[in-house]
This record gives structure tokens, C-alpha cells and sequence, in this order.
């Protein structure tokens, strides 16, 4: 199972964006993806507010929705206390850690487009590593 975070969605909304075209055979694959539920917000916000395209914003939430189904993960007490120790571990906003938290304790792989906080601690692979590991 691969748990997308939220760099690999965003990446779906700019074809310029460096992951675009690996992010896009992920999720039109057949691989087994997930999600967070606080996914949902980032998309919302850098896609819907920040890139100022909330009607792509709405169709990546499809997309995600309908990829992740039973497998959208919510934030519950464990896993937030998981979240808080990872983040104080690796110095991380409490956001990529609670990506860490729920693929540690799902055994899980993290894939995401942030290489300088997750990926080159070895805690994600980028979405092309994804693809041909």
C-alpha cells in the first residue's frame, strides 16, 4: 500500500510541478493508495486558494475519494500522539509527521514530493521511486 500525502495530489493540478507525470500513472494505476483525511485540506488550500483553481481542487477531491475509498485515514488520538513524537524527533511540522505516523503504523510507503524534509531523511520515496522501486 502506498500512502500519498499531499504533494503527490497538488502535483496532479500542475503539469509543470516536477512529480506531475509520475503523480498521475500513480494514482491511474493499479496500486493500492491512501490518504489522510487532512489531505484534503492541503489540496483544498494549495490547489483551491493558493494556485486560485477550486474546480481542479473539487476534481483531485474525486479522484482522491474514489482511489482511497475505505482507505482514507482519520487522525485519531494514537495516531496523533505518534504525530507529535515524530515531529519533535525529526523536526518536522506536525503535518508531514502525521504522514510518517500513519505509514509507520500501517507498514506502509510514503510517497511524497518533498524531498528536502521527508524524502532525503529516507522517510517517503518520491512518486517516480513509487513507480519503479
Amino acid at each position: 500500500m502506498l500512502l500519498l500525502d499531499a504533494t503527490v495530489w497538488v502535483a496532479l493540478a500542475a503539469p509543470k510541478e516536477r512529480f506531475h507525470t509520475a503523480a498521475d500513472e500513480l494514482v491511474n494505476s493499479t496500486r493500492q493508495v491512501a490518504a489522510l483525511d487532512l489531505t484534503l485540506f492541503e489540496v483544498a488550500n494549495a490547489v483551491g486558494v493558493k494556485m486560485a483553481m477550486p474546480r481542479r481542487a473539487t476534481r483531485i477531491h474525486s479522484i482522491l475519494l474514489r482511489r482511497c475509498g475505505e482507505d482514507l485515514i482519520r487522525v485519531d488520538a494514537e495516531l496523533l500522539a505518534r504525530t507529535l513524537t515524530i515531529a519533535a524527533e525529526h523536526g518536522l511540522t506536525a503535518y508531514d509527521a502525521a504522514y510518517v505516523a500513519a505509514a509507520r503504523r500501517n507498514g506502509w510507503t510514503l510517497v511524497s514530493g518533498d524531498v528536502a524534509d521527508l524524502v532525503s531523511r529516507s522517510l517517503a520515496v518520491t512518486p517516480d521511486a513509487a513507480l519503479y522501486p
